[in-house]
């Protein structure tokens, strides 16, 4: 069925507009907004300026306008949610999100942060593509996008798929040509979500680098990932060196202790800095593999002849001296407490190493590990697997982009018979920023022809005579941050 059919049906059978969790009245009981000229809300009039357009919406509250430098307008805003969209007089509160306004009659890329809402204009690559409005949303109970107190059994995945629906319902009443949705990471899971659970929303998906954990840690996916990426070299040397961040814990752990110390930071969720520094030198070689390129492996330090300030640098490059914190680990107890109740977090084999750690190395490595102790959790066994047979027997238009060397991509989303015109494409070697543009030249033209298409910009056939000059869009500003690094977490996905 078409997103127009789909429309239409919707208009002949009178379905109001969402109901933001019982907070709004139908479209026919609700009264007058405010400000409204001779019965017509400045929401709803073509003519008026966007920021007054984008005021005038209930829930709204524009925070700040940035200038750009393209012409386009861009808002940092909040929108009221509940805190339980399936309870709502459990309360509300405000969440983030920005707006880069391009025209009315452009197509509408909503973006599904996984984590905190970056604030400086910028654009996802389908944004890039269709040249389109962009909506991105913070996910909740990211700071500031978090109820006080905070109940954390309200941070997952139907409450975030919600948000994103009450949103996108709101500024549909602004911006009524196409939608489409993307999302990276973490975020790229988020925007499957949504459309799990709204499928009739948005007219395609573009999920990039996705992770489809459908049990609590996936070993032997991710176990097999390691012991095949890149060269034999390169794995020898990640694993040398990675080894030797633990020979040497007498000398180097002393310097972690001590630049912690000098910044601050207290080691209370992950209980010492012992276990914080472990933690770390497990990390390396999966954050090494999730941002850089096979080619960066004559980087890595030669774990005989390196010295210490060799090493201890590496450390710092890949994991962070201050990574493991409580101060660091603070900006992502959403995402931690989600992969500890839903999303899972992946094991591998390190028996390589198993000599010389000094804790058990699942218990150390599982999302429960950096979740506050205070907040409690419990594991959701039906959550991912739900979210997989969904994509596998109706998953309609959704594409899904992985790196062929990133660590994240070792248990990916695959499609079924149910599968309607959707995709899975992977860049050969790619890492955590792959993307379309990084594909090879006919898969990225196809993959963008079919962006186009979804976003409404013509059939087949035109959408792949504009794929063929992508140099006739835009860059936005000196860093597309969004677009090049996606999501630029160390551990978190």
């Amino acid at each position: 069925m078409t997103t127009k059919l789909r429309r239409l049906l919707a208009s002949a059978l009178l379905i109001p507009v969402f109901a933001i969790g019982g907070l709004a009245a139908p479209a026919s009981a609700a009264p007058a907004p405010a400000g409204a000229a001779h019965g017509r809300s400045p929401a709803d009039d073509p003519n008026a300026d966007i920021k007054d357009r984008l005021a005038a919406i209930p829930g709204v509250t524009i925070t700040e306008e940035k200038p750009t430098t393209t012409g386009h307008r861009y808002f940092i805003a909040t929108y009221t949610q509940p805190i339980d969209h399936f309870r709502p007089w459990l309360g509300t509160f405000q969440q983030r999100f920005s707006l880069l306004h391009r025209g009315y009659d452009r197509p509408t890329v909503f973006y599904t942060n996984g984590y905190t809402l970056g604030t400086n204009p910028s654009r996802t690559e389908p944004t890039r593509l269709v040249d389109g409005n962009q909506v991105s949303i913070e996910y909740r109970f990211f700071t500031p996008s978090r109820p006080d107190p905070a109940d954390w059994s309200k941070a997952g995945i139907r409450q975030g798929a919600a948000d994103s629906h009450a949103l996108v319902t709101a500024l549909k009443r602004i911006y009524q040509e196409e939608w489409l949705s993307t999302g990276a990471s973490k975020g790229g899971m988020s925007s499957t979500f949504y459309r799990r659970f709204y499928p009739d929303d948005v007219a395609g998906t573009i999920a990039y680098v996705a992770p489809n954990n459908t049990d609590r840690s996936d070993y032997a996916a991710y176990t097999e990932f390691f012991r095949t990426v890149g060269t034999p070299e390169c794995r020898a040397r990640l694993n040398a060196a990675q080894r030797e961040l633990l020979v040497r814990r007498d000398r180097l752990e002393p310097r972690y202790i001590a630049d912690n110390k000098a910044a601050g930071s207290t080691f209370n969720t992950l209980g010492t800095p012992d276990r914080a520094y472990e933690a770390g030198a497990l990390d390396v070689i999966w954050a090494f593999w999730q941002y850089s390129l096979e080619s960066d492996c004559a980087k890595v330090p030669v774990a005989a002849t390196a010295t210490d300030d060799e090493l201890y640098a590496w450390y710092d490059s890949q994991s962070g001296i201050t990574g493991n914190s409580d101060q660091s680990l603070a900006k992502y107890t959403a995402y931690y407490y989600q992969a500890a109740t839903e999303l899972g977090a992946p094991y591998f084999d390190v028996s390589y190493i198993q000599d010389q750690l000094h804790y058990d190395y699942k218990e150390l490595y599982s999302a429960r590990s950096y979740v506050p102790k205070e907040i409690p959790t419990v594991f959701n066994p039906y959550a991912m697997p739900d979210i997989d047979r969904w994509v596998k027997r109706e998953g309609e238009r959704i594409m899904y982009v992985y790196g062929g060397n990133d660590p994240w991509g070792a248990k990916p989303f695959h499609l079924g018979r149910g599968s309607e015109d959707s995709y899975v494409y992977t860049v050969p070697g790619g890492n955590h920023g792959s993307n379309i543009g990084k594909l090879p030249a006919a898969q990225s033209a196809e993959a963008t022809a079919k962006v186009l298409e979804w976003a409404g910009l013509g059939d087949q056939d035109t959408a792949r005579s504009l794929a063929k000059s992508p140099q006739s869009i835009p860059s936005f500003g000196p860093l597309d941050a969004e677009g090049q690094r996606l999501e630029q977490e160390r551990r978190p996905l």
